[in-house]
């Protein structure tokens, strides 16, 4: 996608001048915009991704790979300049995918191309079969009584609509979380799923789905897989009878880890600014789009801002979030590493300014959106320099900033999102086809100014989106 022409600096730096007043001061304002254009000459993001996934491959957390990662990432923070630079490990539960296949007995046998879901349970040695009761959306599922399934193997075949918000993926994705803890309540011996994708190529999505009692082998199905599945139903043919089979499951108790850097304020250090990605990855491609992509965003960002030859007001601070990806067996939740960064500086969220993170792909961002109170005139700066990148005003409130900043956001940390286009996110989210050859260079480059941008006229700011009881 071609990005809008960024309009002359000199050009800039006059209309400012002629300008009224803002809650900005001119020079702050003229210093992101130099941020900007630097970024939009080569940001170096694109390298970080390359570097990444070339060295590790795919993350899953957990795993030697995660922290070889996390030992590299540090590394890199500390040759960036970066301060306080800590690898933070925490206590997890690894899962790990084995064989796994799923295969048609009558009325036409045939393979279908499968991934078992994270955090699914395996099937006994000799697999598990059933007749398929097929569902054409999860309404469906949920409408049929318990015990109605007993001894099937439960299909939902609903579509994720294609969305550049990813707003058809959350209408979809309580099928992969809920829907095999729903089928067995239902007596299912098995469940499948048509892939949280908005595809039509015969490879599968894998993503996390909720583990503990009651849960059953579970899988996502190809979208053609998913199709011929339905056609062989309605073929009258007979009833559709499956086998299961999957050798995967948790492993022993492992560590995973978030990888912290900063630059420090000269002003008003003890307030800090947190933003990053996650590093963990799913195991199917090498987690370039998700989320390599956003590690190397938000970093290349904070490295231009240490490149300066002044620090920011406020600090900075850059965390790349270990196990975002994995749910975790009951009581732990998942989202173990924005959790363990959260509950480590409870004491602390009252100094945190704000909150965002970038985890939907590489895409290039097409609006802002900052809490309900952000104040009118912070707004007007942030657009002025934002805007000849192509990106707009959201007023829909933004009420978290990624998967990762929730847990700072239940401590009232309040959020702003830089959104991104994820019209074609779902083509490859969870996929083999997550690696770098999906990225285009430019458009990370085009995120890496839009954040180096906002986050220098936030930290050299003294507004606070803080509600004014929490201030």
């Amino acid at each position: 996608m071609s990005l809008i022409k960024p309009i002359l600096l000199a050009g800039v730096s006059l209309a400012l001048l002629a300008a009224p007043a803002i809650a900005q001061d001119p020079e702050a304002i003229r210093t992101a915009e130099a941020l900007r254009e630097r970024a939009l000459q080569g940001s170096g993001a694109y390298e970080i991704v390359e570097d990444l996934t070339t060295r590790f491959g795919a993350r899953p957390a957990g795993t030697e790979s995660e922290r070889a990662a996390a030992r590299w990432g540090a590394e890199q923070f500390r040759a960036w300049g970066f301060s306080n630079v800590a690898v933070e490990s925490f206590p997890l539960s690894a899962w790990r995918r084995g064989e796994e296949r799923v295969e048609v007995l009558s009325p036409a046998p045939q393979r279908l191309v499968v991934t078992a879901l994270g955090g699914s349970i395996a099937t006994p040695e000799g697999g598990v079969e059933g007749e398929a009761a097929i569902f054409r959306t999860y309404q469906e599922l949920l409408d049929a009584p318990v015990g109605a399934l007993r001894g099937k193997i439960a299909v939902v075949l609903q579509d994720t609509p294609r969305a550049q918000d990813g707003a058809g993926y959350g209408s979809t994705s309580p099928i992969r979380f809920q829907g095999p803890t729903e089928a067995a309540r239902r007596g299912a011996v098995g469940f499948l799923l048509r892939s949280l994708g908005t595809h039509d190529h015969r490879f599968a999505h894998t993503g996390a789905t909720r583990v503990g009692e009651g849960t059953i082998p579970a899988f996502a199905l190809s979208p053609p897989d998913a199709d011929q599945l339905l056609r062989l139903r309605d073929a009258g043919l007979g009833p559709v009878r499956l086998r299961l089979f999957a050798d995967v499951g948790f492993l022993e108790a492992s560590t995973s880890q978030n990888v912290i850097g900063e630059v420090i304020g000269d002003e008003r250090p003890d307030e800090v600014i947190v933003i990053g990605g996650h590093l963990d990855s799913w195991d199917l491609g090498t987690g370039a789009i998700d989320d390599g992509a956003g590690v190397a965003i938000t970093a290349a960002a904070l490295r231009l801002i240490a490149e300066l030859p002044e620090r920011p007001a406020r600090t900075i601070r850059v965390v790349w979030w270990g196990a975002e990806e994995v749910s975790q067996p009951p009581p732990a939740p998942g989202l173990a590493g924005a959790r363990h960064y959260a509950e480590t500086r409870r004491d602390q969220a009252a100094n945190h300014v704000a909150v965002s993170e970038s985890d939907f792909g590489a895409g290039p961002i097409y609006a802002l959106a900052l809490p309900a109170n952000a104040d009118p005139e912070f707004r007007q700066a942030a657009m002025r320099v934002l805007t000849p990148l192509g990106i707009y005003f959201d007023g829909t409130p933004a009420r978290g900033g990624g998967p990762d900043t929730g847990p700072l956001v239940a401590l009232g940390v309040p959020a702003f999102r830089l959104a991104q286009d994820g019209t074609d996110y779902f083509d490859t989210h969870h996929t083999a086809d997550d690696v770098i050859d999906r990225i285009e260079p430019e458009n990370l480059d085009q995120n890496v100014a839009a954040w180096a941008a906002f986050l220098w006229l936030l930290a050299e700011s003294d507004v606070s989106f803080r509600p004014p009881a929490q201030e």
